[in-house]
Order: structure tokens, then sequence, then C-alpha cells
């Protein structure tokens, strides 16, 4: 629905110099926590605006620095050096408002991933070219240590990610405090690669030339196991959202595992598969008892089906991702 655009980005596009002057119009746009976005219609055409929040939009006190707007500006910089085509063309960020400026791409041409194996459309081969997309930025990042003194992020990363999802779990879960505590100190001591930290299929739209990627509000230069696991962990609970697709989203982890770990050049890949496989069952349990729980698992069963699942493999850590896939398929008939 149209609606007049909120003064305060008005003015930051002003500054930008997108916009001459006057008012504008545009749609408030759905399907994020961590910040207002805006389709907002130029005489040029539409752009799309994203200004950070400093309280997140859900249920728990989760609160966030909005200086993360000028470090995700930053990552689609350098992803789009690194992966042409990417992430959107940025069209300016103002620090000021926490404000960035983005291409707008429409969604009959660049739909949700989420909401594509929401409807069972579960491409391999798609799954398959996310995993080359972060492998490649990863890869190139690592390569290019002088790219970690532009992402002093280490403290919002653990705000906006790991204390919301292994330390508030630990929360709920004190037996396994401890061990979700190890996940938190490796995870936070590993610097690596330049990291997304939230590569999940909401912020992932398949476009007609392959994947783009929005959203690095997280961005870090840490641990790209990370990544890996994150994205993974999406796709082992698709299957409890829409059961009867589960063997195309298993086949979709595999895809997405076997591409990715080939593209590892900056250490041993086994090393890196370790690590995504110990966090992979924090990262499930946090999607249940963490800070962010995801909204379509809304019935006990299914939420005690990944407890028993996560619990066992934080207990006795497998370090191969198909472990992780086999003891998901053998609990939930996937």
């Amino acid at each position: 629905m149209e609606a007049a655009v909120p003064a305060e980005i008005l003015l930051a596009l002003r500054r930008l110099q997108l916009l001459d002057g006057g008012s504008a119009t545009g749609e408030r746009l759905t399907g994020g926590v961590s910040s207002d976005i805006w389709r907002i219609d130029l005489p040029t055409g539409p752009i799309c605006v994203k200004r950070a929040l400093a309280k997140l939009k859900v249920a728990a006190d989760w609160r966030a620095p909005v200086e993360r707007n000028v470090y995700e500006a930053a990552w689609m910089r350098i992803a789009g050096q690194a992966v042409p085509g990417a992430v959107p063309a940025l069209l300016g960020q103002d620090a000021a408002a926490g404000l960035l400026a983005m291409r707008y791409l429409p969604a009959e041409r660049y739909p949700v991933w989420k909401t594509l194996l929401r409807d069972g459309l579960a491409d391999a081969a798609f799954a398959a070219r996310v995993a080359e997309t972060i492998g490649r930025i990863h890869a190139a990042t690592a390569a290019d240590p002088s790219v970690a003194s532009a992402f002093p992020t280490d403290a919002i990363f653990h705000d906006i990610r790991l204390e919301p999802y292994l330390v508030a779990t630990g929360r709920a879960h004190p037996d396994l405090a401890g061990r979700l505590a190890v996940l938190v100190a490796r995870t936070a001591g590993t610097h690596l690669a330049l990291v997304h930290g939230d590569v999940s299929p909401k912020n992932i739209l398949a476009g007609p030339d392959g994947p783009v990627i929005l959203d690095a509000e997280c961005a870090w230069w840490g641990d790209p196991a990370f990544d890996l696991a994150f994205c993974l962990n999406h796709l082992l609970l698709k299957c409890l959202w829409v059961p009867r697709h589960a063997p195309d989203f298993m086949r979709c982890f595999r895809s997405l595992a076997g591409a990715y770990l080939p593209l590892v050049s900056w250490e041993p890949a086994a090393t890196l598969e370790a690590r995504a496989a110990h966090l992979l069952p924090a990262l499930l349990l946090a999607r249940v008892d963490g800070k962010s729980p995801v909204e379509y698992i809304t019935s006990d069963a299914p939420r005690d089906t990944v407890r028993r699942v996560a619990r066992r493999l934080l207990l006795d850590p497998p370090d191969r991702l198909e472990a992780v896939a086999r003891a998901w398929e053998r609990e939930t008939g996937s």
C-alpha cells in the first residue's frame, strides 16, 4: 500500500543526492525484524531503502547498534567486487541516519528463496550456486586480510548473533550452557574471512543470473563456518515446515555442503567442516529456544523434535556434515 515516506528518510535521500526536493511515496516492505525497509518511488524509478533499528522487532528484548548499517554497506561493496551480481547495486549510505539505499529488485524477477522452498521449489542446483557465491566471497576475502580492518565488528556480531542465538539458548538449557559457551568462544576467536552472518533463504533472491544476497547487518571478519552452518540449518528446519518436500530439502543440504567445501582454500576443508558440524545443532536449538525462534514451527511436536536431535548432537558432536544430515533424517523421517 502506498504511503508517505518518513521525513528522516527523505532527508537522508537528499543528503545522498538521490532526491532533489519535495516528498516521495512508497511502500513499507515486510519480512525483516532488524530494519525499517521501504520501496521508494523516485522519478528515476524505484529504489529500496533500509534503515537499521536499535530494538529489533521480536518478543525478546533484543537490541543492537545502528552503526551495523555502515558495515552492511561495506560488505555489499566488497562482496559485489568478489562476485559481480551477488548483491544489489548500492546507491548510497548515510551513516548519520543508519540508512542505505540500493537498487530495487522486483519480486517477479527476483523471488525470495524462502518463498520458493515453501512452495516446494527446492532446486539442488540453486543451492549449489548459493554455496559457490558465499564460498567465493569467503575465499576472496581470506586471501586479502587487509579487509579485516574495515570490520571491527566483534561486539556487534556478539550482540546480534552469538548472544541471542547461543548464549540465550544456554540460559534455556542450563545443562548445555557450558558446551554452548565453548562454541561461542571458538566462533568469536576465529578470524579468517569476511562473514555475512545471516545467510538465510529469506535473505537470498533467486535472480535470473543467480543468487543475490541481502541483509548483511551481521557482517564480520570472523569464522566462515558460521555462514555455512547458518544456511544449512535453515534447510533442515524447512523439513518440518513442509514435510512432503523434506527429501528435496535434504538434497539441497547435501548440494550446498558439497559445493562449498571444495572452495575452502584458506584452511583444511575438514577443519572448517568440523566447526560447521559442531555449530549446526546449536543453531537448530537456537531457532526454537533462543531469542529469534523461526515463525513457522508453531507446535510442540516439531519443537521437541528439534530439541531431541540438537541435544543429542551437542552431547556427542560429529565432525562431518553428512553425520548431522543422517541424524536429522533418522529422527524426522526426511
